[in-house]
């Protein structure tokens, strides 16, 4: 019997009867980071990093029996020794490291290599079986220091200030939000972010994460106040009527899926900022070979391409059935690249 194994539930140890992030209600869930496809509701009891659990708290309910650890306190869970270790995601993104006898499993659920300014930094972990992402899991995808890409952002946000327009970005409202919010020049103009960015921003900010402070966009607010102003929404908004207000605007997206054109024309963003919370094909070979497995199991994205290629250069690798997809836009845009991976 593996150390681990994939089930109708989720990824599953029977030795120490837990899951890591389940997609089905179970009894006890290990949570990797509190994106909603990874941490979901109706789980008997949690277990995530303490800056997860705050905003676990906060989408799916105050209610939720949870423990909170921190990165490299051990566990003892029916005799299997657990450990979460930082995956460089989103802030309290983990690695869940699994041990039994000798034997070392790595569950990265998301991760990405580059430094982005409030997130723990990626660190490999040995072991002996790695399971990895492979959201962009193609060599087209290679991702540009996270200040060059700011400082494109800048740029178009002081070309809209001297316009007379308001700049409206779009991002995962955890995480890449915070990226954008921490990173953009102040002096430019004002910032303002949508409810539910401002709803993890409390949250991060109650487990004890320094952030800024921009005010949370609502009808009190002029639309003079807007001209020339930064407002970060979640890509969901895109529909909604107080987009009205901020006319005139320019509309951006920031996501890896932007360094494709078929990404972009199907979002109608007037810019696209190639910005990603999950690592590209360099960082995940780079992982790969940083903690010395023997074993890859891959478990979202482009699956078959990358076990393929680890195949090649030696490695068991599989793929893994899960329920994995990322944020909801990206899973939309997720659909597109299929057939625009020729069009960087």
């Amino acid at each position: 019997m593996r150390l681990l194994e994939f089930t109708t539930s989720g990824i599953y140890c029977a030795l120490g009867d837990f899951y890591i992030d389940p997609w089905k209600p179970v009894a006890r869930a290990l949570i990797t980071h509190a994106h909603s496809d990874h941490a979901r509701w109706g789980m008997q009891h949690y277990v995530a990093h303490r800056l997860s659990v705050p905003v676990m708290k906060q989408r799916i309910g105050s209610g939720i029996s949870v423990q909170a650890v921190e990165y490299y306190e051990t566990l003892q869970i029916n005799g299997v020794t657990v450990s979460f270790h930082p995956a460089g995601h989103i802030p309290g993104s983990s690695q869940i490291r699994v041990e039994y006898k000798g034997e070392v499993w790595v569950a990265s659920g998301d991760y990405k290599l580059g430094a982005d300014g409030i997130s723990t930094p990626f660190e490999p972990v040995r072991c002996h079986t790695f399971i990895s992402e492979s959201t962009f899991g193609l060599p087209v995808y290679h991702w540009k220091p996270q200040h060059e890409i700011i400082s494109e952002i800048n740029e178009w946000w002081q070309q809209c200030a001297a316009a007379g327009k308001t700049a409206l970005i779009y991002g995962y409202a955890l995480g890449k939000a915070q990226r954008i919010m921490q990173a953009v020049d102040e002096s430019i103009g004002p910032m303002y972010v949508h409810g539910a960015v401002h709803a993890m921003n409390e949250a991060l900010r109650e487990g004890g994460l320094p952030l800024r402070t921009p005010s949370q966009l609502n009808a009190s607010i002029s639309k003079a106040d807007l001209r020339g102003a930064l407002v970060i929404a979640p890509p969901a908004a895109g529909n909604e009527a107080w987009l009205n207000r901020l006319q005139p605007c320019s509309t951006a997206g920031a996501s890896g899926w932007m360094g494709l054109r078929g990404a972009r024309r199907r979002m109608a963003y007037d810019r696209g900022f190639v910005l990603s919370d999950h690592a590209d094909w360099k960082q995940l070979n780079t992982a790969v070979e940083a903690c010395h497995c023997e074993r890859v199991i891959v478990t979202h994205g482009y699956t078959s391409v990358f076990a393929r290629w680890l195949q090649g250069k030696g490695l068991q690798a599989e793929e893994a059935r899960t329920e994995y997809a990322g944020e909801l836009h990206e899973t939309v845009e997720t659909q597109t690249v299929t057939t625009d991976t020729d069009k960087p």
